[in-house]
Parts: structure tokens; sequence; C-alpha cells
């Protein structure tokens, strides 16, 4: 299995052991597998009867195993076996899919240990590398951004792990309490919390420049766990597959998916799984008011919007207006013109964006890759997750409410059941939680000393040379691993 850069037009090929580790391609492209990989009724028929017999870390080694050759088989086994584990993951299932109502499913996808969907790539994340590290006898400083969620997950995966450190930058002030609280609680040497004065976009660019400068990036050996890591996205690919497994009895069945996204990592992952030939109809992106990939999919127009044109919203996680995982689906669309993608996205965007509305490609988005989109707002998120709280019982936190919310637009214009993606437990969100319903979220056990522990966090101006300085001044201080 090769990997090629969307922006290298030579299609250099690289293998999976040293995009791990690399994250971002020296060219400034992504990463993704020069072919994907075709799974077809027979592969199908097999791994339905292995999450059915053998549970879900079983299955993840299956479709893994599809994307990784220069791994052996039998240690794919090991590492997913205990990446995927109960209690570490709160249900068996690991990825349980419930009913809502009249045609719409919820996909768990927050039974980890961090209580987000980003736990389902980051456990996996942290084996990995331990893994690949050990194997070659070398240490790595990750550097990431979050708008929430990645940064927790990502320290959980990687907290106290050997010859790792990670440097993870927040938006200040931009998270919620509990996801504050999350991170900056622990107090693990080898975890660095950094809050940048900006927002994501900003904490985003930071990583870019900095994975950008290849001297500095080799010299302090800086690796990436953000999705625009290929593996983040190859982990993510497994429950758009068991998910469509639990729901349907055949390989005739289709199914859609609604997916809230402001990175469109998450729906990436299923753009990936419906190239492999999963049964997939529709893959619906669900924005909040920072709503650029909605734009994109009604009109072409790609607008990426300024850190003040960014709204601060109540589904936090998806305030982004520069979606780094787009660029990968846009390859695809242009037919993989490598080319053109890097004038795209490593020139245009800089310039405030791109239009591929009179371009012939533009419609196949819809016919050939089956994506549709909507739009949530504050009072669209409050007013779901109060209805489904009243009518069903049920607690969504507020980027799944914006999924449910769009999923139900689309409700009577496609005939498969849809699959709403799941992003974080209601926990987080206390104060949007409060607002639709009154009553403050349940906090589950394993989560009541998260808001009493000491804070641990740096801050820092939005100027990459200040994260450059401090990545180098805590690594020769000897901190950490």
């Amino acid at each position: 299995m090769d990997y090629i850069s969307t922006r290298d037009s030579n299609r250099t090929p690289a293998r999976f052991s040293d995009i791990l580790l690399g994250g971002l391609a020296p060219d400034g492209g992504l990463y993704l597998p020069a072919e994907y990989p075709q799974i077809d009724d027979d592969t199908l028929n097999r791994w339905r009867g292995v999450l059915a017999g053998d549970g879900y870390a079983a299955l993840a080694a299956e479709v893994i195993s599809l994307f990784i050759d220069d791994i052996p088989v039998a240690d794919i086994r090991a590492i997913t076996a205990r990446a995927y584990t109960y209690p570490k993951f709160s249900s068996k299932e690991i990825v349980p899919v419930t009913e809502l109502d009249d045609g719409l499913w919820i996909g768990h996808l927050s039974q980890g240990p961090t209580a987000a969907f980003k736990d389902m790539a980051m456990q996996l994340l942290g084996e990995l590398f331990e893994y690949e590290l050990g194997r070659r006898g070398e240490t790595i400083n990750i550097l990431g951004a979050t708008s929430g969620d990645t940064g927790s997950s990502a320290e959980y995966a990687m907290r106290g792990r050997e010859g790792i450190r990670v440097f993870m930058l927040t938006p200040a002030g931009r998270m919620t309490p509990f996801q504050q609280a999350q991170m900056f609680g622990l107090d693990d040497p080898n975890i660095f919390n950094i809050a940048l004065d900006g927002v994501f976009d900003d904490c985003q660019d930071v990583v870019k420049a900095v994975s950008a400068d290849a001297g500095f990036k080799a010299e302090y050996r800086i690796g990436a766990v953000n999705s625009i890591n290929w593996a983040r996205l190859m982990a993510q690919v497994v429950y758009y597959v068991s998910s469509w497994l639990r729901i349907t009895e055949n390989n005739g069945q289709k199914v859609s998916f609604s997916v809230p996204t402001g990175n469109f990592g998450d729906i990436c992952a299923g753009h990936i799984a419906r190239q492999m030939g999963l049964p997939i109809d529709r893959l619906i992106v669900a924005t909040n008011e920072n709503d650029v990939l909605d734009e994109f999919f009604r009109t072409g127009d790609y607008r990426v919007r300024s850190s003040a044109d960014t709204f601060e919203t109540s589904s936090p996680s998806m305030d982004i207006s520069r979606a780094s995982n787009f660029e990968r689906f846009i390859f695809d669309l242009l037919g993989r013109d490598a080319t053109r993608v890097a004038d795209l996205f490593g020139t245009q965007v800089k310039q405030g964006g791109f239009s591929l509305a009179r371009d012939p490609a533009f419609s196949q988005a819809e016919t050939t890759y089956g994506f549709a989109s909507g739009r949530s707002s504050h009072a669209n998120r409050v007013e779901t997750i109060r209805d489904v709280s009243d009518r069903l019982g049920i607690l969504l936190d507020p980027h799944t409410a914006d999924g449910v919310h769009v999923a139900r637009q689309w409700r009577d214009r496609i005939s498969t059941p849809i699959i709403c993606l799941e992003t974080a437990l209601p926990v987080k969100f206390a104060d949007t939680i409060v607002e639709a319903t009154g009553a403050e979220p349940p906090m589950p056990e394993r989560f009541a000393a998260v808001m009493e522990a000491e804070r641990h966090v740096s801050e820092l101006p939005n100027d990459v040379e200040a994260v450059k300085t401090f990545i180098v001044e805590s690594i020769t201080a000897g901190n950490g691993s």
C-alpha cells in the first residue's frame, strides 16, 4: 500500500509507517492511499461474522490491515485489541447504534475515556505511535490543535507513553469549562497545554506552519495527531463499517450518514469508506453557523472566513472556517489533479478561497460522491435537544443535535435510514443543555473529579516563533519522556 500527497504531481510513494509519524507531507499536502482498497460481498459477509463473533477490535484489525502492509497482521490485531477494550470504552460494543425515531439512528461514538468521538481514532494512534517508535528506537514530539475534543482525546491516549511528548494548542477561552478541565487538569510530564490568543483556525495554522518548516520538524521530531494525520481517518473508517453492519441484514441495503463536522475529518472517513465499496447512500454534512462547508456543497464556493468572522457558537468544536481535510475530498473530486489542488489550497485558500461553481466536476460531489449538506443555528440545536429529550427521553450534545437537525431536513428526500454520528456526551456542554432542558446533564461517575483538578496550561501569543521557542525550551529542559 503506497501513499501519495494531494499536492505531489509526481505521485512520490510513501509507506504507512513513515506517514504515521510525519503527519503533513513535505510539500504541505495531505496523504491518501495511491488507490483505495476495494471490498466486495464476500468481504462484507465475512466482516459481518467478525463483528458479531469477535467484536469491534477484531473488525478494526480487518479493516485497517487493508491500509497497512508494513506492520505484521498479528501485531495489528494486538494493537486493535489493546486500543478498543471494555471498560476503557463504556460499552462492550465499543460503538453501539440505537434507533432514534422515524428512520433516524444514533451511532454512539462517545463511549471512550474522554467521552468524545475523537477517542475512536486517538486510542488506536496511541498504540500505533508507541509500537512504531519502539520498533525504531525513536522519540516524537506531537504538535496538535484542538477546538474542543481532539486535545483531550490525544492527551489521554498519549499520556505516560514512552518516547512521546504532546504539545496541544487550544483557542484561549473558546472551549467549554468541562473541555478545558479535561485537558488542563492533566499533570503528566509529557503533556503540554498551550492556550493560544486566537481561534481554532489560528491554532491549526500554527501547527501547519511548524510542520511546513522541514528543518525544525526534522530536528525536533515533530509529528501530528490532528486529522491531517492519515491514521486518524483510517481508524474512523472502521466505525462507518461497524455502524452499517449493525443496522443492515444484507449487502443490498444502503445507509446514509449525517455527520456534524467543521474540519471535514469525520465525514472524510465516510467518503473513503464509500469509495472502498461500503453501501453508503448519502453523506450529509451538518454544520453550525460557521457554514463554509454547507456553502460549498450548495453553491460550489469555498469561501474561508477570517478569525474575526468565525462565530463563537454553542457547538464550539465546529467553530472552524478552514477545513483541513476538505483538501483530501477535493483531490478526489478533481480527478486527483495534484497541481490544481496545490494551487487551490496552497495559494487560493490563503487569498480567501476558491470557486468550483462553474467546474463540471462540482456536480459530481452529489451525483458521484453522494454528498449533501445543511446548516444548524443555536435555536435549531436547542430546540432539537429539547424535543428529543421531551419526546424520547434521550439527551443529545449540541453537535449531535446539529447532525439530527440537518438529518431531519433530508429525511423525506432520501429513502435510506440515516445514522447520525454522535460527537460527545452532553456533560461537556452543560450550559446549552440547561438552556434546552432546564436541568444539568448527568455527570458520569468516571468524570466526577474532573472539574476539581488543578489547571496546567501555558498562555502564548498567536505567533509561530513563540510556539517553536516553547517547544524547544520544553524539550531541552528535559521535561517529559
